[in-house]
């Protein structure tokens, strides 16, 4: 009874712990996204200056992916959207580590790809910035 309880917590204890996501590091992280994205309050006010070749993203988080009306998206993950994905940190996350990985998830479709090449490999950096980027609405 006392061996499976003792493996049971060498187990949790050796586990790598992720610290909480942190907006402000995500914040300062922003700049690796900045030369394809800008973060642009509907009146008008840049909270992020940057590139135009991805989307604003300005209040992503909690809205449907692929719902900025003056983007135009790619296929795969418009079939994302088609299956009413929606964009939270968990899902942001997933996404900046790996956006072919997760357009071909969340869209079903194996050939499905996401016109964003970039990739932030770290988790704890990608959780950081779609912590930040829940804070902008």
């Amino acid at each position: 009874m006392l061996k499976p309880l003792l493996s049971t917590l060498v187990l949790v204890l050796a586990s790598p712990v992720l610290a909480e996501p942190d907006a402000a590091k995500g914040e300062t992280s922003f700049r690796k996204c900045k030369s394809c994205h800008s973060i642009v309050a509907p009146d008008g006010t840049e909270v992020q200056k940057g590139g135009k070749t991805g989307p604003n993203l300005w209040g992503i988080v909690g809205n449907p992916v692929a719902s900025n009306p003056d983007f135009k998206y790619g296929d795969g993950i418009l079939a994302a959207k088609a299956k009413g994905a929606v964009w939270d940190e968990a899902q942001l996350t997933a996404y900046l580590q790996d956006p072919n990985a997760w357009v071909k998830q969340a869209s079903g479709d194996e050939g499905a790809s996401s016109k964003m090449t970039f990739k932030l490999p770290k988790a704890e950096e990608a959780a950081d910035i779609a912590a930040y980027l829940a804070t902008i609405k």
